[in-house]
């Protein structure tokens, strides 16, 4: 096994997880196995509880892990399956090394952090990349570390420690260390400084780890006197340092350290020169070009409590991108925060209403993603009332499609006190109930959580469809209220299909408004299992209704989908389960119209 560690220094947020997941597919696309761990400092067992306003969104996994969102990252460009042991974190280790403790593991010895907790994490790293992820027997070439935070970082030092016994341990040609740092520009003089990535390098050196490749940030591609400047005091050869520039999209990223070689550099530090073969990017450099060159519209309305931090929403934001780029459009979203749609919002502030529903009667589509807490509730069932009336495509997430099942409760069985128990606890109408399972008392982990089957009641309906004319589909959750069973006859009876259920019929998955172009809510979430390659079918079919393509989407009951081959575009429908080839076109560097479709 290789084992390639990520750092990051001088400040955080410089990207370290999109170099991560970048290195990952470039060292893929040379033919090696790769897999994925990323190290949180902090003390929370998982991220679970933590608030997306202060760290993103809560990513989940197929075996229900709450992971930072960075795995998230790691999942999308490397297509793999990631387990809940692919993140480590302070609190995991310490709470491991602990239960060894109080089991009389150590036999008396006294519980220190060098050795006991450092071995731990060593132990813990070999174990988990031993695991497969890509679906194939065996473990993988290489693991991608990630270590969060920032060199010097108090948090870091017993990972910081552990890594560098590890390095020690493996040998030379099994470990390979990428430092991200900062080459920050000064607008007074315009020059490109070195001397924080130094201070960072000699911090790094200083903690018994040594930088194989420099990988800097800046506004611009570096000099080469600089690169020389940062060869020479870091000690990191000229050709083993790469600018990470600002680019369109991080799609780029793969590409830029590609086209800087970075890739002979890793192999050469990981001796798997012999091993490997020039990387063939093909695939992703031509949906690079694509997503640059976008520039017909189509706009979605993000109704949401955490917009003012659009991590809190990255697997929407992506999904809704690969949805976008699939149908052709260049993605606007409009961020649309649910309180401001409020009456009391018209009262205290009539421009901040004015301009919040400006921007949600402009959107081609309205999009409803998952939460908790009350707060935003009444707008979110305003901007699902306005979706279903005006007809506009709309996809309800999670709490998304529960704030629905409330809105049409209300409007057209004219329940009007109906709601969540988890808003109102003592409402009369209860169309959204607590979980049998669910706790009220403990928050970690004791949620619906991680990949469950759902079952199409409805084979005909637009999800199953979209899916693929699929009978059953496996999708990941994180819920603890649910849509109270007792109500289902009522509101299907006035409308309102619950076209999806999970095995035991009760519990419901998937509603559908009939009469309407596109009216969607899951209460799993699909934003979890898209790709770039392969975008999540239920957003597809809103990207597809909100630009008038859904109708060519579904055709011939299957879903079209664009698979590229070699450089050309392979167009392939999904029909009962089988793929049926319909046409084979050259992109010729751009795209091509495939029956009234754009790919």
């Amino acid at each position: 096994m290789k084992y390639l560690l990520v750092t990051g220094g001088v400040v955080s947020g410089l990207g370290k997880g999109v170099t991560a997941s970048s290195i990952g597919l470039l060292l893929k696309a040379c033919g090696l196995r790769i897999t994925s761990i990323k190290i949180d400092p902090y003390l929370n067992t998982d991220a679970g509880t933590m608030s997306p306003f202060e760290h993103g969104e809560v990513f989940v996994l197929d075996d229900g892990g709450e992971v930072d969102l960075d795995l998230g990252n790691y999942e999308r460009f490397l297509d793999i399956k990631l387990t809940r042991d692919n993140n480590i974190t302070t609190g995991k280790i310490y709470q491991a090394v602990i239960d060894k403790e109080r089991r009389g593991d150590y036999l008396g010895k006294t519980v220190q952090v060098v050795p006991h907790i450092t071995d731990a994490i060593q132990e813990w790293i070999e174990r988990v990349a031993n695991v497969p992820v890509d679906g194939k027997e065996g473990p993988a070439d290489v693991c991608v570390i990630e270590l969060g935070g920032t060199i010097g970082d108090i948090e870091s030092m017993p990972f910081i420690e552990a890594l560098g016994q590890f390095s020690y341990r493996v040998g030379p040609g099994n470990f390979c260390l990428i430092h991200v740092s900062l080459v920050p520009v000064l607008n007074v003089v315009g020059e490109q400084k070195t001397k924080p990535t130094q201070h960072s390098v000699r911090g790094l050196r200083g903690l018994g780890l040594t930088p194989n490749i420099l990988a800097c940030r800046s506004t611009k591609v570096l000099d080469e006197t600089v690169k020389g400047k940062l060869s020479q005091f870091c000690h990191v050869p000229a050709e083993n340092i790469v600018t990470l520039y600002d680019v369109p999209n991080i799609w780029h990223i793969p590409l830029l350290l590609r086209d800087q070689n970075a890739h002979e550099a890793i192999l050469k530090g990981l001796n798997l020169l012999g091993v490997a073969r020039k990387p063939d990017l093909s695939e992703w450099t031509a949906r690079t070009k694509i997503c640059d060159l976008l520039h017909d519209p189509v706009k979605i309305a993000m109704v949401g409590k955490y917009t003012g931090l659009s991590d809190s929403y990255l697997s929407v934001l992506k999904a809704l991108l690969h949805a976008s780029v699939a149908c052709r459009r260049k993605l606007i979203v409009e961020w649309v925060p649910a309180g401001d749609l409020e009456d009391v919002t018209a009262e205290e502030a009539p421009d901040v209403y004015k301009a919040a529903w400006n921007h949600l009667k402009g959107a081609d589509g309205i999009l409803v993603p998952g939460g908790f807490g009350d707060r935003g509730v009444q707008g979110k069932i305003l901007a699902a009332k306005y979706a279903r009336e005006s007809k506009v495509p709309f996809l309800g997430i999670c709490l998304g499609m529960q704030i629905a099942v409330i809105e049409y409760a209300r409007s057209i069985l004219g329940l009007h006190d109906a709601n969540s128990t988890e808003f109102d606890p003592e409402t009369s109408n209860p169309c959204i109930i607590l979980m049998p399972e669910g706790s009220k008392t403990h928050m970690g982990g004791t949620m619906r959580l991680g990949s469950r089957r759902t079952y199409f009641k409805v084979t005909d309906c637009k999800s199953a469809m979209l899916y693929g004319n699929v009978s059953f589909v496996d999708e990941r959750h994180r819920h603890r209220y649910e849509v109270n069973p007792q109500m289902i006859s009522q509101l299907e009876n006035a409308g309102l299909s619950f076209v999806g259920r999970d095995e035991s019929g009760w519990r419901m998955e998937v509603v559908e408004l009939t009469s309407h172009p596109y009216f969607v809510g899951v209460q799993y979430h699909p934003e979890f299992k898209s790709r770039p390659g392969k975008p999540s079918a239920l957003f597809l079919g809103l990207i597809a209704a909100a630009c008038g393509q859904l109708e060519a989407v579904l055709q011939k009951n299957g879903l079209v989908v664009p698979v590229l081959n070699n450089g050309s575009l392979m167009v392939k429908a999904h029909q009962n389960g089988r793929t049926v080839k319909f046409s084979s076109v050259s992109l010729n560097g751009v795209y091509s119209n495939v029956n009234g479709v754009l790919f």
